[in-house]
């Protein structure tokens, strides 16, 4: 993360040194360095003709600034749930900029989208496609729609992550696809608009996109044989992040990769949905360290957030890098186990760590700008944390931290006899 950085020993995010937050804020505490958030939008942009679309992968993290920031840079977005659409249009955003994914809509959803004026749904099955022409039908209109279809290509991520093999649960078999986009082309209240295909996330080389990539030109061609002519390909995101000095996707060679395939498709607009690539390597998370504890086997380190505050560690087995906001030249590290205050064996932010900390002492765990807040929960009945935005010195607080009060409301006890 460029945008972190040790001066006069102590870690900042831009310009603003992170003891100062965690001071002002609390902790566990989120910040996102906006000038990284535009940085990484613009590495994108920079090489995707302006015909083209890249659609925000809300899912990454829904914050509101954040989604009113990329809505001001001319982002679409891509949802998986009406609250999602929800946080779009109180972003500034939408809905007709708006492509809808995720395998389970309910009509509520459907019809919520539909009356908002969504851009297209992704289709995630034959079932689903009858339930879109139903809604539409009773209101009076047609639904603009995408059949995603599952390329049976293996991504080599996480299989927690994985969406396009066959053994997966999203989008429409490949054997099934041309049915399906048959039964679309007839029905009366859908607008056939695309195909759509994800593959998984994390994913770290262009290979397996582009090779989704040829098998969906495939399928456009065998479409076009039928005179079922699309407007748009929605390719996806999964666009992997450098969490453990990983060797990333080359952005411009994969983006210039995709436009040569589509080369004898000028009147096709193309849609990408990155998430994790533009928000992940622009947050961390910064906690407090309260005990430093040594076991006969190992010394653990102690600290204020949890697995309900960042689960990938604990749901993925993820590496996020951690480190001292207090720097101490000439100290030795020692081997620690970052660990928090959850009750489960599984609540860990990193293990054998190289640290020099002691209690009161701040840790900044990098990479936590994707997957993050979004993922967060109030197990064991904790809070989640406030979450800033900095630009430069400015700093913005975009949520604040939740209360007990927060947690409770809507529960009701029982009336006693």
């Amino acid at each position: 993360m460029s945008q972190l950085s040790y001066k006069a020993a102590q870690l900042h995010i831009e310009s603003v040194a992170l003891p100062e937050l965690a001071e002002r804020f609390g902790t566990p505490l989120y910040v996102y360095s906006k000038s990284q958030i535009l940085a990484n939008w613009e590495k994108f942009r920079a090489f995707w003709p302006s015909q083209h679309k890249l659609c925000y992968a809300v899912k990454a993290n829904s914050n509101l600034a954040i989604l009113q920031l990329l809505a001001k840079q001319g982002a679409w977005f891509d949802i998986v749930s009406a609250g999602e659409l929800k946080r779009v249009l109180a972003a500034g955003g939408k809905a007709g900029h708006v492509v809808f994914s995720g395998v389970a809509k309910s009509e509520a959803e459907i019809r919520f989208a539909i009356e908002q004026g969504i851009g297209c749904f992704n289709v995630e099955s034959a079932a689903e496609l009858e339930r879109i022409e139903q809604v539409a039908r009773a209101l009076k209109t047609r639904a603009p729609v995408s059949l995603r279809v599952n390329p049976d290509v293996d991504a080599k991520t996480h299989p927690y992550i994985s969406t396009g093999l066959k053994a997966n649960k999203f989008g429409i078999a490949m054997d099934d696809a041309m049915a399906v986009f048959r039964r679309a082309h007839t029905l009366n209240h859908i607008e056939l608009l695309g195909a759509d295909c994800h593959i998984g996330s994390q994913i770290m080389t262009d290979a397996p996109f582009l090779d989704a990539a040829q098998r969906m030109f495939s399928l456009l061609e065998r479409l076009r044989d039928e005179a079922i002519e699309l407007s748009h390909l929605d390719l996806g995101g999964g666009f992997g992040v450098d969490y453990q000095g990983e060797q990333t996707l080359d952005v411009q060679s994969y983006l210039e990769g995709v436009l040569e395939l589509a080369r004898d498709y000028p009147q096709l607009t193309l849609m990408l949905e990155p998430g994790r690539a533009i928000v992940g390597d622009a947050g961390i998370l910064v906690s407090k360290v309260e005990y430093v504890k040594q076991s006969d086997d190992k010394q653990f380190v102690l600290v204020d957030a949890g697995m309900n505050d960042l689960m990938r560690p604990s749901l993925y087995q993820a590496w996020h890098d951690i480190l001292p906001v207090h720097e101490r030249p000439g100290v030795a590290d020692a081997i620690v186990d970052v660990v928090g205050p959850v009750c489960e064996t599984g609540c860990f932010l990193g293990h054998a760590r190289h640290l020099n900390v002691q209690a009161d002492d701040l840790i900044a765990v990098k990479h936590a700008g994707a997957y993050g807040f979004t993922m967060a929960s109030n197990y064991n009945t904790r809070v989640r944390p406030a979450e800033v935005l900095v630009e430069d010195d400015q700093v913005w607080l975009i949520r604040e931290r939740e209360t007990f009060d927060d947690l409770i409301r809507g529960e009701r006890l029982i009336a006693e006899e």
